[in-house]
């Protein structure tokens, strides 16, 4: 079983920055992605960022704003944000799973979400 300790959401104004982490415990190799996801509410939850097997993949509506990063020591996946704005609201999601050979990364394990709402 995995397990998932997510932390850094909150409150931050538009222009703001937030930094979010994920610390995964259990049956995580070091074959396993991991990223984020997101969900506002009234919509589908969305692919953020994810990285892992030598591949980085962002959500076009976060380039050049947020940024994935990992500690394979220790588990742990960063998601730096910048230029937050109001319509980056949303439960963030931690997750971990794997890309296939063509690049599409399936999520198999979920965190329970940390909040992020950006308004002023």
């Amino acid at each position: 079983q995995v397990q998932f300790v997510e932390s850094g959401g909150g409150l931050v104004q538009p222009g703001g920055s937030l930094r979010l982490s994920c610390a995964a415990s259990g049956s995580i190799s070091s074959i396993y992605a991991m990223g984020w996801y997101r969900q506002a509410p009234g919509k589908q939850r969305e692919l953020v960022a994810v990285t892992g097997s030598g591949r980085t993949k962002y959500a076009i509506f976060v380039k050049g704003r947020f940024t994935i990063s990992r500690d394979n020591a220790e588990n742990t996946v960063y998601l730096q944000m910048n230029s937050l704005k109001p319509e980056d609201t949303a439960v963030y999601y931690c997750n971990a799973g794997i890309f296939n050979l063509l690049g599409y990364y399936t999520p198999n394990y979920w965190g329970q979400g940390t909040q992020v709402t950006v308004s002023s």
